[in-house]
């Protein structure tokens, strides 16, 4: 299970913190990666750690301004959001994939407003 939680309402310009809680399992072994909601019921990928090789994936409209990390010892995940824009106001997914099956959180809300 993947829980979400740290949205808010943050000001354009400021930062927010995401966390992705992953229980039942060691997220340590699976590349968990953050999405936000697009058009329809599509969702775009926003950030990912590749577990495999360690290698780290940003979308472009975040990259330099969001941080992922991860702290093995609480399994858990975060995303850093710094330099919020109002185009970044959204509801925030962790997912990962697990034998072939797609695992998502709740979601958690990230409202953008001064």
């Amino acid at each position: 299970q993947l829980v979400e939680s740290g949205g808010g309402l943050v000001q354009p310009g400021g930062s927010l913190r995401l966390s992705c809680v992953a229980t039942g399992y060691d997220l340590r072994y699976t590349s968990i990666g953050w999405f936000r909601q697009i058009a329809g019921n599509e969702r775009e990928g926003v950030a990912c750690l590749n577990a495999g090789n360690g290698n780290m994936w940003y979308s472009d409209s975040v990259k330099g301004r969001f941080t992922y990390s991860r702290d093995v010892a609480k399994n858990t995940v975060y995303l850093q959001m710094n330099r919020v824009k109002p185009e970044d106001a959204n509801t925030y997914y962790c997912a990962d994939n697990r034998d072939s099956v797609d695992y998502w959180g709740q979601g958690t809300q990230v409202i953008v407003s001064s």
